[in-house]
Formats: structure tokens, sequence, C-alpha cells
């Protein structure tokens, strides 16, 4: 699949692209994570910021205590509100990574807003994200990409090292699909004293396996947002196992899928 001529150009001066190593593949296979460092030039961080916030000022309002995660932090489909989301989600450095690591063929899964600003104290507990959308096969990627300094007072990522190793969680008796996530929040019991804190400077990202732990504490700062973008790609024949094991929906960004549903999805505006 090629890329649109016009959307390389932007992506030319928005985005910055890294080629992996086996270094850091290795990395992931073993940690279930890693570190990518700057995917956004300035020029795309404040362009990303505008569109995101355009979008998010829309739909939001100021934190409620009593509100639910959806209502207070999360922002759905934001490619479908920002151009430059959409470039960034379907051919931008993360996706290049996404097909190292899952293979040749890949589709996306999820886009959407992460955010905590200033006073949302409002914590989400430890969980993996297949817990939330369990897919099959079980290689999907998830990423964040900062919008802001991220650190342990605005409520940055915690993760457990290595803990996609343990597999598939049961949480049967919790929520189990993204459309319950609003209401209910997976919290799974976890050996505190081998998590570590991912601080992030804006216009970073950092990739995870589906199966690795983690977690966000309130923002705590009062003076600063913590904003994340959040992408999720899968193998492009991934099904919802959670769902009667229907294929996932979204763009085939690489390769080729045997399901015509996903072959004939066109998720952009």
């Amino acid at each position: 699949m090629e890329r649109d001529p016009q959307v390389s150009e932007r992506m030319s001066h928005m985005f910055i692209n890294r080629i992996m190593t086996q270094n850091d593949k290795e990395f992931y296979q073993n940690e279930g994570y890693l570190r990518v460092g700057p995917t956004l030039t300035e020029e795309g961080l404040t362009e990303m910021r505008r569109q995101c916030m355009e979008a998010w000022n829309t739909d939001k309002t100021q934190f409620n205590p009593d509100g639910t995660w959806l209502q207070n932090a999360l922002l759905g489909d934001i490619h479908h509100r920002s151009p430059i989301v959409r470039d960034f989600y379907f051919g931008g450095p993360l996706a290049d990574m996404a097909s190292q690591l899952i293979g040749p063929n890949i589709k996306a899964a999820t886009s959407q807003l992460t955010f905590k600003m200033r006073g949302n104290t409002q914590a989400f507990g430890w969980h993996q994200d297949n817990g939330y959308g369990e897919l099959d096969p079980y290689n999907t990627i998830s990423t964040l990409t900062a919008l802001d300094d991220a650190d342990e007072r605005n409520g940055c990522l915690w993760i457990i090292p290595g803990s996609h190793l343990g597999g598939q969680i049961d949480v049967a008796d919790q929520a189990k699909t993204e459309s319950k996530a609003a209401l209910a929040s997976i919290d799974v019991a976890v050996d505190e004293g081998r998590t570590i804190p991912v601080p992030m400077r804006a216009g970073e990202s950092i990739l995870f396996h589906c199966w690795t732990l983690h977690k966000s504490q309130g923002n705590m700062s009062r003076d600063r947002d913590r904003r994340l973008l959040f992408l999720r790609y899968a193998d492009a024949d991934a099904v919802e196992v959670y769902n009667g094991r229907k294929p996932r929906l979204g763009k085939l960004l690489r390769g080729a899928t045997r399901f015509a549903e996903v072959q004939e999805f066109e998720a952009s505006l």
C-alpha cells in the first residue's frame, strides 16, 4: 500500500521517523514496551495540540469527580476530528514500527485522546489494554504520544516490565469490552515492587504490548495538563474475542487481510 505523496510531504516536517533496531525489537519482546523517543517535530506538536484541543474543548467540560473515566479523560475516534492525527495514525512513524513488530499486515484499531487536565485527580488502575477489548491474535500494540511533559506529579504512565509474559488475565468479573470502559475500570492486583514510572517529554512516544500491565495516577500538579494521544494497532486479521470473534474493523494500513469487511473499511473522513 503506497502512501499519498501529499501526506508524505506533510509528514516530512511534522513527524520524526525512526529505524527500529534489532536491539529495540528484542527489548520490546522481553520487556513488553519500548520508548521510541521524539516522533513529532516542534511544528507537528504545536499543530497536534491545536487540533486536539479544538475537539476536546468542543466536547468536554471541567473535571467532575463523580463523572466516569470516559466523561473526564477520554475522547474517542480523534482521527475523525484532526487531520494531523489521521496522518500520524495511518502513515506516521508508529505505524511503521507496529508493522515491524506485528508483521507486514496491520490495521488501525483505536484512536483516542487520554487527557488528564489540571484538576483531574482520577487514577486509572492496573490493567492490560486487551482486557478492555480482547483481540486475537495477541500481538496488538498500544502507543502513547505525549502532548505535554508527563511525570509522576501530573499522571505519567506506570508499567510492570515483562508483565506481558504472563499472558491474558481473566477479568470476567470486571469490564471486558471497550463499551463498558465508561462505566467501570479494570483494576488488577499486582506486585507494586516491580512497577516503574515512565516519564515522557512532549513529542515523545512509547509503545507497549497488549498484555503489558500499566496504570496512571491522578494529575496532582494543579498547574499542568497531561495530554496523551493513544493509538492502537492490530494484525490485519485480528478478531474481537468478546464480540463473537467478529473481525475488528479498522483501516488496513499495510499488507492484506482475509476479511472483506476490513479490506473495504474506510476510517478516514
